[in-house]
């Protein structure tokens, strides 16, 4: 009897990428090799529910910078959805999308530690771990004898699963994974390149050179446009 066929692994990684920087493209290539993904998209956002209040940088900036940013990378690609969408980018909904539309794929979503430490604050939460896996991005630092924890509103629904080379994971009934690594990437959030740009101060080693020649080409975060 032949067994069946392993669904191919492909990655999402949401965000506004605002702007897209070298400590994104680390942590997507790490956990690209970790997980053996064979693919990750970027998401930029459209109107991200936990930044209603923020301003972003308008979405054909950002999502140009994307497309100079990742062109280098073959196994890297863009999805516009949530920016066609132009609505509150709810994860919920763009799972749904992506599931259905290729459901020969097991999808497993990119998301940083802070950010799913209060998971249960996300529209339908519990219904997320039925449509993909989640890779939870830590800090670097964590001791190795304690093994990171779920979050109290989902830690029913999981089980300790494994725990090898800086991965932990637990699964659940849907055959779903939450997977915890630890990467190396870059120390740096676009919050603060936005605010070195305000301040003139340079921002070489932390964006790609093409990013940044489009940063200043189109005088993007300075003073009067920020």
């Amino acid at each position: 009897m032949t067994s069946p066929e392993k669904k191919k692994k492909v990655g999402i990684f949401g965000g506004t990428f605002d702007p897209v920087h070298l400590g994104h493209l680390r942590a997507a290539e790490e956990i690209r090799r970790i997980l053996g993904l064979e693919k990750i998209y970027f998401i930029p956002s459209a109107i991200p529910p936990h930044k209603k209040q923020t301003k972003t940088t308008p979405s054909k900036d950002r999502l140009k910078m994307l497309e100079v940013a990742l062109d280098p990378y073959p196994y890297f690609d863009i999805s516009t959805y949530e920016i066609e969408k132009a609505t509150t980018s709810y994860t919920i909904e763009t799972l749904q999308h992506f599931t259905l539309k290729y459901p020969d794929i097991e999808f497993y979503f990119i998301v940083g530690s802070e950010l799913f430490s209060y998971i249960d604050t996300w529209k339908n939460y519990n219904d997320l771990f039925k449509l993909a896996s989640f890779v939870v991005i830590e800090r670097p630092g964590f001791p190795e004898e304690d093994a990171p924890s779920l979050p109290i509103a989902i830690e029913p629904g999981f089980r300790y699963h494994m725990n090898r080379d800086d991965v932990t994971i637990y699964s659940n009934q849907y055959s779903k994974e939450i997977v915890f690594t630890q990467i190396q990437g870059v120390r740096v959030s676009s919050t603060e390149i936005r605010q070195r740009i305000k301040a003139g101060e340079p921002i070489k080693d932390l964006v790609p050179e093409e990013v940044e020649h489009y940063i200043q080409t189109n005088q993007l975060y300075t003073e009067g446009n920020s």
